[in-house]
């Protein structure tokens, strides 16, 4: 049996769990899409793989061994680019080619490999994690009662596992039985939907006697359910068992990647394995996230193309006209042709095939103008890159040991683009703890500490009021989670002195008793811990016990607590009778127990939200009412969830009566069960006497409030989508607005909800085309009505909240444009209670609704399409689960840490990989031009100006390293100013150091110095004497020289562009120049049938020469001029965010509060939010009240 059985626990008898009809939707078994058969605990396991089930083996991976090489090669000559430099290469293999094809191929080979062993060692390590995830062990039954271990691979549909206390389910499995008598397990789905409550599920009452090993030698049973499909909370089957079919529902669960807690161990049936699994199903395909620069990089390549064709058919023109006028009569024009023994290529009677070939030519020759190594090069730099987000010592969070993680390299750039965040609330903006922090008893206010807004405004404004409370970000100083509570009066037992300590004894009882928290004792300590089914409950009996009313058992029947007896002054034992539990849920808002004192009273405890409660007070229970609706409000701008808390005596005729009705309504299968509870419930829930209210924080994550202060401040908009709980949604929503500074005092708030008396009224007639149409009608209102409001002010900021009844109407084909203009002209938007689905199409209605780059970011599961539907998306690797961020981008392990990775790391990389291939083409179009050029001069009869291994080196050694090192090093301005001034972003977000008038600009230099260095080249060199022998400069001198200046004036150029050198940019700009000459020489001094036309023409011919080296000089010289005076006066007169910057550092103002403000407050608008907006926003009413 392993683990003891807990045979005390029958919570089914006063939890109102729902037993399914058949009712609901099992008439459709057998049906479309309700055709599976599961025939449990054949041990034969042929029934579930010859129906070809899925096994449980996930792949997350791009490529198999068998299928890396041919999808790889597709992969990269998919690639334009490199599709020409294969039929190039092909090409370079006939009498046809300018060059030898050897020096073709060979930098194809290396761009191409470089390329693909990059992407193979990527696949590999997604490999590594998915090896892990299937060999992870699980206990399964292998016959005469015998359960063994066995890979999560293995598993097969029918199978039946045993899964133990904090094991996660291997697949998605139907309950059997548990530890506890009546079958009920705690299920944490946090992986699914990224809450930390615990959800309770319970199985059949036919199977829950199957509860050992041994009782499942005979177990056999058929499940027939739904196919596999995507919806996390619903599911539909019945359970052929001894000759009876009972119905299946949700309640009988249990789904993968979610964890057992506070339960020793279930027995459960495979029913859904792999990629058939629910959590699978909700997550697609990694789709391949290509960056905008690299996107644009593509049409760059195209209009390199066009030039390219274009070039080759005027000169292919020239050459056929030239060609066909070679001979007149008997005299030849270009004698030294041979145009009367050629054979086609100069044959003056076949000029037409002589341009076609001539054009084929000059394709191959005119493919330096398109960078061969580019693509590689950018792969090379982004590796580097991540490399540096990986080790940042500043984005690692030591307390988890957890350094930042990207994922892939290919979206680095992106992270310096960004326009809108589209956030998960719950572990991404939160800790997934809460924190009792304050109270209101008998009209008095406890608690000294300050809140996350609180603190948040104090900072700002230099307010004492963190003098109050503890003014630190972190909770390193709280000896016991939850617990953030302080205030001398209660504290320690001091509450008996106060005036109404009756009533504060009342208060902290309730806490201890009104829960459905389980404790568990340490046996060796005597220390109590919870497992409690939501972070609020297990705040307020953690609370209790702090404040000396400790709960430490539970039985089926009982609660029991130890107090503080005020008369005795010492530690009691109280047991109360636990009769009834009455249920939490959306539409009663509250939830209360029934319970038995040890005097023999009969009492009900009730707490709940304050728009239900004040209602339900009687007159003689309403004395401290006025007081603590003020507190409530005054907790509720303080970012708090508040609840309020009463109770009532019941007589036992009245008890009586109750308790039949609930049992009654209780039991009933029909469709009307919940409103026959909820109206017994509404009857006995009343005439209730107020105790107070609880106020507990929603801790946020350290410097969340800061980190969206700085991204406002860059101009980046934010959204937090939330899968919070319907009840929560205006209160919470708001709350959590303030405390990340999403929302604040003055801001306009636009709410979209469907909670009209004639929704409700709808609902209640049943009318699903009813419901749908007034829905869809008033949601199209709301969006009108706000649209007309944020017209009527656009100068004010404005907040949109809106759930997620009201989200499915508005994502409508014909609502979600206007939606989206409502949402875009708001400051901020908060989304509550979205389904991963909802936050997956929120998120794709914004990215191609606006154009902009998008980034998501989220911890759970559920947060797996909206991270894959982004543009980035960022996982946090929380305490729990990874499933987001093994579908993430990049992994960070904070959400503070988004503040670095996009205003600095996001900022350095789009500037570096935007000026690297700018730079790129630049160079490609300088050497380019040269060759054009000369072939012009050379008639256009296809003789390259350089030598063969000249051509094939430059892309590949003599430019590529200065580049790479641009791109890997380049800063413009140091970390600290990229955070002190987020102004820079917006560099990125305006997309101007790639927009097409800079990369014209750039290629306009590389035309401008590829014309000055031909023409001053063979100026200077062809109508003189190159030596002292008197000898004339010939293609080869004349060719290596324009190479040198070409070499010179590309590097030097890399100089001027970089703005912090390293040693490294050091020795890759002069180490290319040195390269060349060196290579100058090792190749001259092979065999002439080797080197050709380089032959010693660098011993021999050039070094000697002073003429060359004075050519290079002025040359030189000459070309980098245009770019110098350009640079100089834009940078004087017309300077960029990070000119403005720059010129700070340079002037010495960095510590002038005044100029940097005047600075930084170009990239705050009226409607930015976070607290240095909200700041600037009540500085600015102040000033208008003043002159008013």
């Amino acid at each position: 049996m392993g683990k003891g059985r807990r045979k005390t626990m029958h919570l089914s008898k006063m939890y109102s769990l729902r037993r399914s009809g058949f009712e609901d939707d099992h008439s459709q078994i057998g049906g479309p899409g309700f055709s599976r058969v599961v025939y449990c605990n054949e041990m034969s396991g042929s029934e579930g793989i010859t129906q070809n089930y899925a096994d449980n083996y996930v792949r997350l991976t791009k490529y198999t061994p068998f299928t890396f090489l041919p999808k790889s090669l597709f992969e990269q000559f998919r690639r334009v680019a490199n599709f020409y430099f294969l039929v190039t290469g092909i090409l370079a293999f006939t009498a046809l080619a300018p060059y030898s094809a050897v020096s073709a191929v060979i930098p194809l080979i290396i761009v191409v490999g470089a390329t693909m062993v990059k992407e193979g060692i990527e696949d590999w390590q997604r490999q590594q994690q998915d090896h892990e995830v299937n060999n992870r062990k699980v206990k399964v039954h292998r016959g005469g009662g015998v359960f063994e271990s066995s890979q999560w691979k293995k598993l097969r549909v029918g199978d039946v596992v045993k899964v133990e206390k904090d094991e996660f389910f291997p697949a998605d499995l139907l309950l059997i039985s548990s530890s506890y008598d009546d079958a009920i397990c705690y299920v944490e789905t946090m992986n699914l939907d990224g809450e930390t409550n615990l959800k309770l599920k319970q199985s059949l009452d036919v199977t829950s006697l199957i509860n050992e090993d041994s009782k499942f030698n005979s177990f056999k049973a058929t499940v027939r359910c739904e196919d596999p499909n995507a919806s996390l909370y619903t599911f539909v089957g019945t359970m052929q068992f001894q000759e009876q079919r009972h119905a299946l529902s949700p309640q009988q669960l249990l789904l993968r990647d979610s964890k057992l807690r506070n339960t020793d161990y279930i027995y459960g049936v495979v029913i859904f394995t792999g990629h058939d699994t629910k959590v699978i199903q909700n997550s697609t395909d990694p789709p391949s996230k290509r960056s905008k620069i690299e996107k644009r990089t593509d049409s760059i390549i195209y209009f390199l193309f066009f030039v390219l064709f274009l070039m080759a058919f005027v000169g292919s023109v020239y050459f056929g006209i030239t060609t066909r006028d070679d001979l007149d009569g008997d005299r030849m024009k270009r004698w030294y042709l041979g145009p009367d023994r050629s054979e086609i290529f100069f044959d003056p009677k076949r000029a037409p095939m002589a341009a076609i070939y001539h054009f084929l030519t000059a394709v191959m020759l005119y493919s330096y103008l398109i960078p061969i190594s580019l693509y590689v090069s950018i792969e090379v730099v982004k590796v580097l890159q991540t490399l540096f987000i990986n080790n940042d010592v500043d984005m690692y969070y030591e307390e988890a040991d957890k350094p930042a993680h990207a994922r892939t390299s290919n979206l680095t750039e992106e992270l310096g683009q960004i326009d809108t965040i589209l956030s998960d609330k719950t572990g991404t903006l939160t800790c997934n703890s809460m924190e009792f922090i304050k109270c209101s008893v008998a009209g008095t206010a406890y608690g000294r500490h300050v809140t996350e807004v609180e603190r948040a405004m104090a900072k700002r404004t230099g307010s004492p009021l963190l003098m109050n409370g503890d003014g630190n970000d972190d909770n390193s100083h709280l000896s016991v989670k939850g617990y953030n509570f302080e205030d001398e009066r209660i504290t320690n037992r001091r509450w008996v002195h106060e005036p109404h300590s009756d009533v504060i004894q009342k208060f902290f009882r309730l806490l201890a008793i009104c829960h459905t928290a389980i404790p568990d004792v340490d046996e060796d300590t005597r220390n109590v811990t919870y497992e409690a089914e939501s972070p609020d409950e297990a705040a307020f009996v953690i609370a209790a016990r702090e404040l000396g009313f400790e709960f430490y058992k539970r039985t089926q029947t009982s609660v029991s607590f130890m107090e503080f007896d005020p008369k005795s002054m010492k530690n009691v034992e109280r047991s109360y009778e636990l009769l009834n539990i009455l249920e939490f849920n959306s539409a009663r808002k509250r939830m209360s127990v029934i319970v038995r004192d040890e005097e023999g009273k009969l009492l009900l405890l009730c707490k709940g939200a304050d728009s239900v409660m004040f209602e339900r007070l009687s007159k003689e229970g309403r004395q401290f009412e006025e007081n603590t609706r003020e507190h409530v409000n005054e907790y509720a701008q303080a970012g708090l969830r508040t609840l309020i808390l009463a109770y009532r005596e019941l007589s036992d005729e009245e008890y009586k009566e109750f308790n039949e009705k609930f049992t009654e309504a209780k039991n009933s299968v029909s469709a009307e069960r919940d409103d026959m509870m909820s109206e017994v419930t509404d009857e006995i829930e009343k005439d209730l006497i107020l105790l107070g209210a609880t106020a507990v924080e929603d801790k946020l994550q350290k410097g969340v409030p800061e980190c969206i202060d700085k991204l406002a401040q860059a101009g980046i908009k934010i959204w937090v989508l939330t899968g919070d709980k319907m009840e929560t949604i205006r209160l919470e929503a708001i709350n959590i607005g303030f405390a990340c500074s999403l929302l604040r005092q003055g801001m306009k708030q636009i709410v979209i909800t469907l909670e009209s008396p004639e929704i409700v009224a709808a609902e209640k007639a049943g009318d699903k085309s009813v419901i749908a149409k007034v829905s869809e009608n008033s949601v199209k209102k709301q969006i009108s009505a706000g649209k007309a409001q944020l017209d009527a002010s656009r100068s004010e900021a404005h907040a949109l909240i809106i759930d997620g009844k009201s989200l499915v109407y508005a994502l409508n084909d014909d609502t979600k444009n206007a939606f989206l203009e409502l949402a875009v002209g708001c400051a901020s938007v908060i989304c509550c209670r979205s389904s991963p689905k909802q936050k997956a199409l929120v998120t794709r209605l914004v990215k191609e609704g606006t154009g902009k780059t998008t980034l998501a970011i989220g911890d759970g599961a559920n947060d797996v399409g909206m991270l894959q539907e982004a543009d980035i998306g960022i996982g946090i690797s929380g305490v729990e689960g990874m499933q987001a961020v093994m579908s993430s981008d990049i992994a960070i392990a904070q959400f503070r840490f988004l503040e670095r990775l996009l205003l600095v790391h996001g900022h350095w990389s789009y500037r570096r990989i935007s000026s690297m291939i700018c730079y790129f083409f630049y160079k490609n179009i300088v050497f380019g031009t040269t060759v054009f050029l000369y072939e012009g001069y050379a008639a256009f009869s296809g003789q390259p100006a350089y030598n063969d291994w000249y051509l094939s080196l430059y892309n590949v050694f003599f430019t590529s390293f200065p580049v790479i090192a641009l791109g890997v090093f380049d800063q413009d301005v140091s970390a600290r100013f990229c955070l002190k001034f987020p102004l820079l972003y917006q560099e990125g977000v305006q997309n101007t150091l790639f927009g097409w008038r800079r990369i014209f600009s750039w290629m306009l230099n590389g035309l401008c110095s590829g014309v000055i260095i031909f023409f001053l080249c063979t100026r200077a060199l062809d109508p003189e004497s190159y030596d002292k022998n008197g000898k004339t400069a010939g293609m080869e001198i004349v060719g290596a020289t324009m190479y040198t200046c070409v070499v010179w004036v590309v590097n030097c150029q890399m100089a001027l562009a970089v703005s912090y050198f390293t040693l490294i940019q050091h020795v890759f700009i002069w180490g290319g120049i040195v390269l060349w000459y060196l290579f100058l020489l090792a190749y001259g001094s092979l065999s002439v049938s080797i080197s050709t036309s380089a032959y010693k023409v660098f011993v021999e011919t050039l070094a000697p020469a002073p003429t060359y080296w004075l050519v290079t000089l002025f040359v030189v010289i000459a070309a980098l001029i245009p770019y110098f005076c350009f640079k100089a006066i834009k940078m004087r007169f017309f300077p960029g965010y990070h000119g403005m910057v720059q010129w700070i550092r340079h002037e010495g103002h960095t510590e002038d509060p005044d100029y940097c403000n005047m600075v930084r407050q170009r990239s705050i608008r009226a409607t930015t939010v976070g607290f240095t907006a909200r700041s600037i926003a009540r500085d600015n009413n102040l000033y208008n009240l003043e002159r008013q």
